[in-house]
């Protein structure tokens, strides 16, 4: 599964780096493109092994706002 996932606070390479730290290190976590321009990541993932809501949990946890 893909998704878009919008996030407020990014705001340099940085927060970029450390969204993507944090989406390298989950389970079921395919691939994923992240743009701080966009303030947005796609994200590819295994809806079997991690569900949207570990991975948005795991960007807030960042200090970043997921929008919905």
């Amino acid at each position: 599964m893909k998704k878009q996932i919008d996030i407020n606070g990014m705001a340099c390479g940085h927060c970029k780096s450390r969204v993507e730290g944090a989406l390298s290190k989950l389970n079921g976590v395919k691939s994923y493109d992240v743009s701080v321009e966009d303030k947005r990541a796609i994200v590819e993932y295994d809806e079997n092994v991690v569900s949207l809501e570990a991975i948005e949990q795991a960007i807030e946890d960042l200090g970043f706002d997921v929008a919905y």
